[in-house]
């Protein structure tokens, strides 16, 4: 059984750890690997070394900092579907979402490419006479990043790259669900010859999280988790001083206009809803049918989810996967029951379907809560799994202001033909990743991964521009020579 090392100033590390977790393969059941939960000293040591590596790297010219990154882009395509194949087995995502998802992690390093142009400062000449003043750019030390499970590969490559090509260096801890993927590409990572400590990667749980969020010499934090966890870093991190970036969990509304095309909109929600088993925070969750759509969208979206094929990722026929682990799986169906519960109709069942030559992968098949309320617990909170609540209601203004009523601000998303109903969307929802017609408006690598109120505490974002920004100070001079 393979143990999962660290790496510390760029080598290899056997951790000293005696609690050591399983890392299952959520669609069979099979162990894949043992994951240890680094000790303190291992830590500080990665901090360390990365803290040395800094102060090397900040005085190397940023195109020589980007310059790592051609050489790993060129590196992560050639091993494309084999970090694909180990991201499916870890999480049980589709092999096609696993491909998506590192294809999303390339576009994140090619973005990184043109840092040498956003890292630039501005001069003003004679703001008096004589006197010039100017403002540079420059790195703030050592960052440490907190990825999720539902993509261990991609979330890390919102900040990685632009804090190396900032001169920064980087550490990465990643999920103890699904630390694989990520080994894997730190395994190339140590192919491309970034100085040594410049990149590190410790693997744990809480104790190495609260060890990063303390330590003096941490800059600052990313992370991507659920909210209460989320809420927790970013507080305890800013009481550090640090500076944090972190992104929470969602409860994504999906408005569907008597205006939409139905035809094509039906096969985009069912993807927003059950892409990944609903395990991402972009997911469409609360379905909103406007009026006179309601009968018709209900009708064709049961008979879309019923047509999703639940299986093992790496067979080619699955369209949907398992849930990450026993507990998560344990969790959704206690939100199902508690939505019958609380009166609202289970039209679609999926708690008993058998995925037959995997009998100890966590499945689960596709839900849909019809005459849902948004005060039952179902429409408020964040399920993380394959259900689909339908709601219902009289106009746009209305929906709207329940969206607005939830305390998650990540993404919405409208089904529309009108631009009148579009521009009325864009301009008074309470979210901060709009999709019209678009049922996961997750943005590019050149738009900040936005999000406000319960599921984003910071200032700024992940990807670009603002990580720019986040990754550097901007040291201000007021020059004159007598």
């Amino acid at each position: 059984m393979e143990k999962i090392k660290n790496y510390i100033n760029g080598e290899w590390v056997e951790s000293k750890s005696t609690q050591i977790l399983d890392v299952e393969n959520p669609g069979t059941g099979e162990i894949l690997a043992q994951v240890p939960m680094s000790t303190k000293e291992e830590v500080n040591l990665a901090v360390k070394t990365a803290k040395e590596a800094q102060e090397k790297l900040r005085e190397e010219s940023v195109l020589k900092r980007v310059q790592y990154f051609y050489k790993l882009r060129d590196l992560v395509e050639k091993n494309l579907e084999d970090i694909s194949t180990v991201l499916t087995k870890e999480h049980g995502k589709t092999l096609e979402e696993s491909r998506g998802e590192m294809k999303r992690l390339l576009q994140n390093i090619e973005s990184s490419f043109g840092v040498s142009s956003l890292i630039q400062g501005k001069i003003l000449p004679n703001i008096a006479s004589g006197i010039d003043e100017y403002f540079v750019r420059e790195p703030l030390g050592v960052f440490a990043h907190i990825p999720p499970f539902n993509f261990p590969a991609m979330i890390s490559f919102w900040y990685l790259p632009y804090a190396i090509a900032c001169g920064n260096s980087f550490i990465v801890k990643p999920s103890e669900q699904c630390p694989l993927t990520m080994n894997r590409i730190f395994e190339l990572i140590d192919k491309v010859g970034f100085p040594e400590g410049v990149l590190g990667l410790v693997n744990g749980g809480r104790e190495v999280v609260d060890v990063l969020l303390e330590h003096p010499d941490i800059a600052g934090i990313c992370s991507v988790t659920s909210t209460p966890t989320a809420k927790n870093i970013y507080t305890k991190g800013s009481s550090f001083g640090k500076r944090m970036c972190c992104q929470g969990g969602a409860k994504n509304f999906v408005f569907v206009s008597e205006n939409c095309v139905l035809e094509k909109s039906t096969p985009n929600i069912i993807d927003s809803v059950y892409g990944n088993a609903n395990q991402r925070c972009m997911a469409g969750s609360n379905v909103v049918a406007i009026k006179g759509i309601y009968e018709k969208l209900k009708e064709e979206l049961v008979k879309a989810a019923k047509n999703i094929k639940v299986g093992y990722g790496l067979e080619p026929e699955t369209t949907m996967g398992p849930l990450i682990s026993a507990k998560a799986k344990e969790k959704v169906l206690q939100y199902i029951e508690t939505g019958i519960k609380e009166g609202a109709k289970l039209v679609l069942d999926g708690r008993n379907i058998k995925v037959e030559k995997y009998p100890r992968g966590h499945y689960l098949g596709p839900c849909i809560f019809d005459e849902v309320e948004p005060e039952m617990t179902i429409a408020k909170e964040e399920i993380f799994g394959p259900v689909m609540m339908i709601l219902r209601v009289q106009n746009l203004e209305e929906a709207i202001k329940m969206a607005n009523r939830s305390k998650f601000g990540n993404a919405a998303i409208l089904y529309s033909s009108l631009g009148k109903e579009a521009n009325e969307f864009e301009k008074k929802i309470e979210c901060f990743c709009l999709g019209i017609n678009i049922g996961l408006p997750a943005p590019i690598a050149w738009f900040p991964f936005s999000g406000g109120k319960d599921s984003f505490f910071g200032v700024l974002h992940g990807q670009l521009p603002d990580v720019i920004d986040f990754f550097t100070n901007k040291k201000a001079v007021i020059k004159r020579w007598f």
